[in-house]
């Protein structure tokens, strides 16, 4: 069944309207009819089960008829900084860690980064990514929204992330063999997590001792080198089996 966000304002008693983007959806791309039913959510842990009464080009009136609550979140925030990739690599990893239960992702700009952003571009960029986020969390039936922040530089991750309980930076050179099972195991509920992947040219090792003052806990992901666009979702989905278990 679809899921679609709406502003809390939007629910009145048992009636809700869907207004703009997500109104020409219904009915232009999934082409849905009146009676049809969908769920929405104001970005809690209730959502409501909806039967479309009326739909016109910028608005879908709705009737709701059930009101569950459903707490899909994991018990932790988790934030992913992931170092500027080229191509459209940005908009996979944006979806794919929406999925896998990313609280905020953060772009950043790292030493070996080559993606260049000028003013213009960086805000393209934004809007594309937190649409692709919206976007991935409707379809997995999230009950929030995770925010694509704008750019930072390497400096401000360090800063950003100083009060984190729990620091992850993946480093394919770290010769300590740290364990990811055993960072899992010191992670209890409501503590912050932040991780922080690359670029596809890696972290320069300044970097990463860097990282390692500030607090962050450099390890391996196994016996063989992951691309950038795959370090991340690997981390993300062994703490998301880790926590929902």
């Amino acid at each position: 069944m679809y899921h679609f966000f709406v502003n809390p304002s939007c629910i009145q008693e048992k009636k809700a309207v869907i207004e703009g983007a997500d109104a020409r959806h219904i009915s232009k791309v999934l082409r849905m009819r009146e009676g049809e039913k969908l769920i929405i959510n104001t970005g809690g842990d209730w959502e409501y089960l909806c039967v479309i009464e009326k739909i016109q080009k910028d608005r879908v009136y709705l009737e709701i008829k059930e009101e569950n609550e459903d707490v899909r979140e994991l018990p932790n925030r988790i934030v992913l900084f992931q170092a500027l990739p080229k191509l459209d690599k940005m908009d996979f990893i944006i979806q794919k860690a929406v999925e896998l239960g990313v609280s905020e992702i953060v772009p950043v700009i790292t030493n070996r980064v080559v993606v260049k952003l000028d003013a213009k571009k960086t805000l393209q960029r934004f809007e594309r990514w937190n649409a692709i986020a919206k976007s991935a969390a409707q379809q997995s039936k999230r009950n929030i929204i995770p925010y694509v922040n704008k750019p930072l530089d390497f400096k401000n991750v360090l800063e950003y992330t100083k009060d984190f309980k729990h620091k992850l930076i993946p480093y394919e050179l770290e010769r300590r063999k740290g364990r990811l099972d055993i960072f899992l195991k010191k992670i209890s509920e409501d503590e912050d997590i932040a991780v922080f992947i690359g670029p596809e040219g890696g972290f320069e090792e300044s970097e990463v001792e860097a990282a390692i003052d500030a607090g962050f806990n450099s390890l391996m992901l196994g016996k063989r080198i992951l691309r950038t666009e795959t370090a991340g979702l690997a981390v993300l989905s062994a703490i998301m089996l880790y926590l929902d278990a």
